[in-house]
């Protein structure tokens, strides 16, 4: 147990990434781990994306990228703004080694699409991937590597369908960047434990 509190405790997001390469063998491992996880139903939606080339890092940062400046466009938000949040996205997708891309798939259910029990499934299938993203987190920090949880693919499945050219079952969901850390960061710190929790 003493090991498991240290990696929780120690686990932050890291942004910045030395050029060292991540192998297709340590993700797989580290997604071993993030399938450990408990899902709803034991239904296991979680389908994953290990992306490792520079080029489909690239273009996937880029489609996502669009989406985000239509977005804010249609927000009203200030040119330099969004370019400037633009230019750190690409840069942080673009300077991990690796990115897993974490996508749900409805397989089974029977509900008819726009009713109540799908909208609940769907909702569920969600659950269990955060749980194996939080898997695949605590098995980076193990192995010594950074990562960082990033939810920008919810705005913009689409793009991130066509980028990726996705199974037409498969949701972006999320992504997590990986690579060996080329920051030292604290954790950040927790919100007051009165603010959190209520017992009854």
């Amino acid at each position: 147990m003493a090991d498991l509190s240290r990696v929780i405790r120690s686990r932050r997001s890291v942004r910045r990434y030395t050029a060292e390469p991540v192998s297709v063998e340590v993700v797989e491992e580290l997604l071993r781990a993030a399938m450990r996880a408990p899902s709803a139903h034991n239904g296991q939606p979680w389908r994953w994306v290990i992306v490792t080339t520079s080029e489909i890092r690239a273009r996937l940062a880029r489609a996502m990228g669009e989406q985000m400046r239509a977005d804010r466009l249609a927000d009203g938000d200030p040119p330099e703004a969004i370019e400037a949040a633009l230019a750190r996205s690409y840069t942080r997708l673009t300077g991990a080694p690796a990115l897993v891309v974490a996508c749900s798939a409805l397989i089974g259910i029977d509900a008819p699409a726009g009713s109540r029990v799908r909208h609940f499934e769907k909702l569920m299938a969600m659950q269990s991937v955060a749980a194996a993203v939080d898997h695949l987190l605590l098995a980076a920090e193990a192995a010594g590597l950074g990562a960082c949880w990033v939810c920008a693919p919810l705005f913009c499945p689409d793009a991130v369908r066509q980028a990726l050219t996705l199974p037409g079952n498969w949701e972006a969901e999320a992504l997590v960047t990986l690579g060996h850390p080329a920051e030292v960061k604290e954790p950040a710190p927790r919100r007051a434990w009165a603010e959190t929790v209520l017992y009854r």
